[in-house]
């Protein structure tokens, strides 16, 4: 297996600071931490860029704050300049992890993403239900992010990278946080792929599995035959058990015709629908906009951005009571 030297160079390089920059500011460039780094922009890079270079940087303390949509959770916040950093070491290195990947693989990749995978699993039911009965075994591990071993991620990292300044670099990052890697960092996305690629492969080349797609820490395979699928399940979890990781209670065997709810929707074998969830937070989410209008606590524009972003969702299923909601609360 090939390995990766002379990294450093490239991740501290100026260029790529000033790239990692402007990505780390889409769609954030009128944040007040965003705003004041850029006040001082052209100091700030050159800041980073000796701080790398002559390797003088350390991950700064996280901000952590906790989310309830779609589900209650702990996220990790660096500040800006971290973010940058992080950009840089991502512009360099995740193409060289990316090619490792499956092409199954579809959280946090370029050209990837929820409604690819929606697709593609879509394909796998149209072309078993012609042979029978079709069944799924679909995967979550539980608490993922939190139960990612340190030791395990760095020498997995090791197997592609062999430059010393940019494994110190990420082995900083790594143990910045403990346990496991905190959800929010960009190089925790990265991290989590690469830490279950070894099972892609291990499923795909070495079992043989055909129906199979991974988003991050959920998967599903799918088969005409059940009896399979439970003695994959069986060494799952013994794989699981080499990266110390767990199945959660989630994890099961069951017809399609009761419909896989992975990636916001549920699949059935002649329809895709929104998953429950999503239906009641929006349904919830237009109530209280509309409130708002009829207060003029928001605008008609702001409305109507929610209203096409929740209609995009709805465009990729049978979804006309769930395009109701967006409609009925005025």
């Amino acid at each position: 297996m090939k390995r990766f030297n002379h990294l450093y160079e490239k991740i501290y390089d100026f260029a790529n600071i000033e790239k990692a920059y402007l990505k780390a500011r889409k769609a954030k460039r009128y944040k007040k931490e965003v705003i004041k780094f850029t006040r001082n922009l052209e100091e700030n890079l050159i800041m980073i860029h000796h701080e790398l270079m002559y390797k003088k940087y350390q991950t700064e303390q996280y901000l952590e704050f906790k989310v309830f949509e779609p589900k209650e959770r702990k996220i990790h916040a660096l500040p800006f300049k971290d973010r940058v950093v992080q950009h840089a070491i991502c512009n360099v290195i995740e193409p060289i992890f990316d090619k490792t990947f499956i092409c199954d693989s579809y959280a946090c990749r370029k050209g990837k993403g929820t409604i690819a995978g929606l697709r593609r699993i879509k394909s796998f039911v149209d072309k078993l239900k012609k042979s029978g009965k079709v069944y799924y075994l679909k995967c979550d591990i539980e608490k993922y992010f939190q139960n990612i071993d340190h030791d395990i991620l760095k020498r997995l990292i090791r197997r592609k990278i062999k430059c010393k300044d940019t494994l110190r670099l990420l082995d900083g990052i790594i143990d910045s946080s403990f346990p496991g890697i905190p959800i929010g960092n960009l190089t925790s996305q990265l991290f989590a792929n690469i830490y279950l690629n070894s099972l892609d492969h291990f499923l795909k080349d070495e079992l043989g599995v055909k129906f199979y797609i991974r988003y991050m820490d959920d998967f599903i395979i799918l088969s005409n035959d059940k009896k399979f699928l439970k003695t994959l399940l069986g060494q799952i979890r013994d794989y699981c058990d080499q990266l110390k990781l767990k199945l959660n209670r989630k994890t099961k065997i069951e017809n399609i015709n009761h419909g896989i709810d992975i990636l916001g929707y549920r699949i059935f074998p002649d329809h895709i629908i929104l998953r429950k969830r999503i239906y009641r937070q929006n349904k919830r989410k237009f109530r209280k906009l509309f409130r708002l209008l009829r207060e003029k606590k928001i605008t008609h524009d702001f409305l109507n951005r929610r209203i096409q972003s929740f209609l995009g969702l709805c465009k990729h299923c049978d979804s006309y009571h769930a395009r109701k909601i967006a409609f009925s609360q005025n």
